[in-house]
């Protein structure tokens, strides 16, 4: 396992990190045996940051995630979020303070070593409705009471080390925005072989949306990191999705028809992984990680299997300059 700079922090975390979101459904929905599995093989290959957050079940992967820790007697890197809806805008920065706080006492830790705001910001106010976390207007991260000021105080109180947001896409001027206050560490982004904008132009000929606007060399210019969520755009970057096979048992089946309309364009990176010794998934990471403004690269785990696949990506080295000439000629046919 390889290892790299957050930023300017001085923390070093390994290129491929422990995701425990509910698409790929192990720690929200898999048995504390299995996830207990996973996260000590986890350990074991070198993998020193997990990514959480209190929407993934609702707390439950919070929960799931800390039991799993203290049974095996590790305190790896931590990460949690702050999901900001319509009910918290009155005081986002107070909201920030008590999500802090039930997200240590799930995880049964002190303190985080990152919390991030889990909603994108964006130019203008959007309409946020329900549960809905998507977005947040740039005025709510940086007015007051708003999301930076609740960060600020729990940063003072002890109980994170560093700061973070989530990017959504089509929003590369306020991303800049918040990364020029010099105030935040890292930024959760999409970057993958289906969607490589957020560290470089859009190919051209590739009609791909959102548009995440090159904010991982620009956030590497400014300090900030960058951690890679859906770095296989969920799933459909794998051996077994692409080639038209079923999604393990425990992922997520709401957004299935969205993901399979997408298998076509996915299938078209095949050729990565026929005849190569290495899987998809692995081309895929380790084309994630040949940008030197990425930080680790976030894997969705559904069983300890594709957690050893992943890790073995760390270290392969980047692709070949013909793997990348086919890759950009699919690019321009896409």
């Amino acid at each position: 396992m390889q290892y790299r700079e957050v930023g300017n922090t001085g923390v070093h975390i390994s290129e491929i990190g422990f995701g425990t979101g509910g698409n790929a459904g192990l720690m929200v929905k898999g048995s504390p045996k299995d996830q207990l599995k996973a996260i000590e093989c986890a350990i074991e290959l070198g993998i020193n940051y997990f990514d959480a957050a209190p929407d993934y079940g609702s707390g439950v992967s919070e929960t799931n995630l800390g039991k799993a820790l203290r049974e095996l007697g590790v305190r790896p890197i931590i990460t949690t979020k702050v999901e900001v809806r319509e009910a918290n805008l009155g005081d986002i920065a107070s909201h920030v303070e008590r999500s802090v706080e039930a997200s240590l006492e799930r995880l049964g830790v002190d303190y985080v070593d990152f919390v991030q705001i889990h909603n994108g910001p964006v130019g203008t106010r959007p309409n946020l409705e329900g549960r809905d976390y998507r977005i947040l207007w740039i005025e709510d991260f940086l007015g007051r009471n708003g999301a930076l000021e609740g960060l600020e105080r729990i940063r003072r109180a002890g109980k994170t080390r560093f700061v973070g947001f989530c990017c959504r896409g089509d929003d590369g001027g306020p991303v800049r925005q918040l990364i020029d206050t010099g105030q935040f560490h890292i930024m959760n982004v999409v970057y993958h072989l289906l969607n490589p904008t957020a560290a470089m132009p859009r190919p051209r000929g590739m009609d791909v949306a959102p548009d995440f606007g090159e904010v991982i060399p620009y956030g590497h210019e400014h300090g900030v990191g960058a951690a890679l969520y859906s770095p296989l755009a969920g799933g459909l970057l794998t051996d077994n999705i692409a080639g038209g096979g079923e999604p393990h048992p425990l992922a997520a089946a709401e957004r299935r028809e969205q993901r399979m309309a997408q298998v076509g364009r996915a299938s078209a990176f095949r050729f990565l992984s026929k005849g190569s010794g290495q899987s998809l998934a692995q081309a895929a990471l380790r084309f994630n990680l040949m940008e030197p403004g990425v930080t680790t690269v976030l894997g969705g785990f559904s069983e300890a299997q594709q957690v050893e696949e992943n890790a073995a990506a760390s270290g392969a080295g980047p692709l070949t300059a013909e793997e990348m000439a086919r890759v950009e000629m699919v690019w321009r046919a896409s």
